[in-house]
């Protein structure tokens, strides 16, 4: 998963990014409240006393109120939800508080700032694990109780998030979700061309979406560069789109024959010309197109784009 790791990293180390997902994810009112002017990235390479260094989180603060919110973003980009992730979760802020001390960034009470940490998740299965550390901890009788940390983690689960708002608020987090959740080879042109469109005046956030799209979701099968270079409206996007289109044909026959191949090999082959054609009409390709890529009649398309819709 370094990959992901990397290329999210990379992406949230924009303050566009932070904002978007506070704005677009975190459903509480206290988020209207915060300056996004001022948010900062800070130094994540902490040290605690037995020498060990954390490199892989993002750190921000933005001003909320008289004074500052950190916000703490853990990118969690494993195939298995982790249960003891509070425990990490509680691990990595007391690490921050000890920094904060020692460079004496407290508040004017002197005391420590508030830290909101956030897991951004991505794996398949739902996220089940508790997010406060007291729950991880068995019950203890009577008055001891009072003893056992609490620490609660805000968790961003990509797969169970819904982006009723975020189209009209053009949010860029969105997007990527929306990205994370589709094959590159189902790919929404609208999407990409609303990528494109909205990062269009930040030329360091859109080689940020470069690299993810060339290294993650692309995997170099298209010129992503060429395509940020050169679209400037969602006719050049589609045109450059097209052009690759023909380049995973293919591919795809070559899956669908595999697929069918427990069938004779001219079953495979109707097969995967059908799944190429089904890719296609999600992709939002005219039916006459698809019929002449793919060698299956209109009608064929027709019914496959009927059974789509139902």
């Amino acid at each position: 998963m370094t990959e992901y790791d990397e290329g999210y990293k990379l992406l949230f180390s924009h303050p566009r990014m932070v904002k978007d997902l506070l704005t677009g994810f975190v459903r509480e009112e206290w988020v209207e409240q915060l300056d996004f002017d001022s948010l900062e990235k800070l130094n994540t390479s902490y040290v605690s006393d037995d020498l060990r260094e954390r490199h892989d989180d993002v750190v921000w603060r933005v001003r909320f109120a008289d004074q500052w919110l950190y916000v703490y973003l853990i990118l969690e980009f494993q195939s298995s939800v982790g249960p003891f992730m509070a425990v990490r979760c509680m691990t990595y802020v007391g690490l921050l508080y000890q920094d904060l001390v020692r460079t004496r960034q407290l508040t004017n009470n002197r005391k420590l700032p508030p830290v909101l940490p956030i897991v951004l998740y991505n794996g398949e299965p739902r996220w089940q694990a508790v997010t406060d550390i007291f729950d991880l901890i068995e019950n203890i009788p009577g008055t001891l109780s009072r003893y056992s940390p609490r620490m609660r983690y805000l968790l961003i689960d990509e797969g169970a998030c819904e982006h009723a708002g975020t189209t009209t608020l053009k949010n860029l987090v969105s997007v990527l979700f929306q990205l994370e959740k589709t094959p590159a080879k189902e790919i929404s042109r609208q999407l990409l061309t609303r990528l494109v469109e909205w990062v269009s005046d930040n030329r360091e956030l859109q080689r940020a979406f470069v690299v993810f799209l060339k290294r993650v979701y692309f995997k170099d099968r298209v010129d992503v560069e060429k395509l940020y270079r050169d679209a400037r409206d969602a006719e050049e996007v589609n045109d450059m789109l097209s052009k690759n289109v023909d380049r995973w044909i293919e591919e795809w026959k070559a899956e669908g024959k595999a697929e069918g191949k427990a069938e004779g090999r001219a079953e495979g082959d109707l097969e995967g010309r059908k799944a190429v054609a089904r890719r296609l009409l999600i992709a939002g390709m005219s039916i006459p197109r698809i019929s002449e890529l793919t060698e299956l009649s209109e009608d064929e398309v027709k019914a496959l784009s009927n059974r789509l819709a139902n």
